[in-house]
């Protein structure tokens, strides 16, 4: 069984160590994730927003699964909440991930709220099932479930 995914992790520009700590937090059960974003591995000088938007809607439509990192400054980013919009506008499945170490301060971006399909801390296991396809509610920075909670769903014509 191929163990490759494709993925765009969508993070805050000051979290980006964490994308390569998760590809090792994967990796170490056997993983392969290929990230589609841009972050300090790839720079990209490119400041036309047209051009820029043009270009995360190519690389989100590439990956099979959407990773929004939470840290402490993620939901204050405009760009995230719109990539996760356009993620959602090409039916990705979109799950969030608690980058290790974050704590209570580490709040949820509105876009996440509103299309996520789960909500995971720094748990391997949890992080592949998503990557499977499988289902892993929704927990907190520290894996205690959140209560239920409505979430909103809109179809994408």
């Amino acid at each position: 069984m191929d163990k490759t995914h494709h993925v765009f992790v969508s993070h805050y520009n000051g979290d980006d160590e964490h994308i390569q700590r998760l590809k090792d937090l994967v990796g170490r059960k056997g993983y392969t994730l290929k990230n589609g974003s841009i972050d300090s591995t790839k720079s990209n000088w490119a400041t036309n927003k047209d051009y820029i938007r043009r270009l995360l809607r190519l690389r989100i439509q590439w990956a099979s699964t959407f990773i929004c990192l939470i840290g402490p400054e993620t939901h204050t980013r405009d760009w995230v909440n719109w990539e996760i919009e356009q993620a959602h506008k090409k039916n990705k499945r979109i799950i969030g991930v608690f980058i290790n170490g974050a704590k209570e301060d580490s709040f949820i971006p509105e876009n996440l709220e509103k299309y996520g399909h789960g909500l995971t801390g720094w748990n391997s296991d949890k992080i592949i099932n998503a990557l499977e396809g499988n289902e892993i509610g929704w927990c907190n920075y520290n894996g205690i479930p959140y209560p239920v909670r409505p979430t909103v769903r809109v179809a994408v014509c």
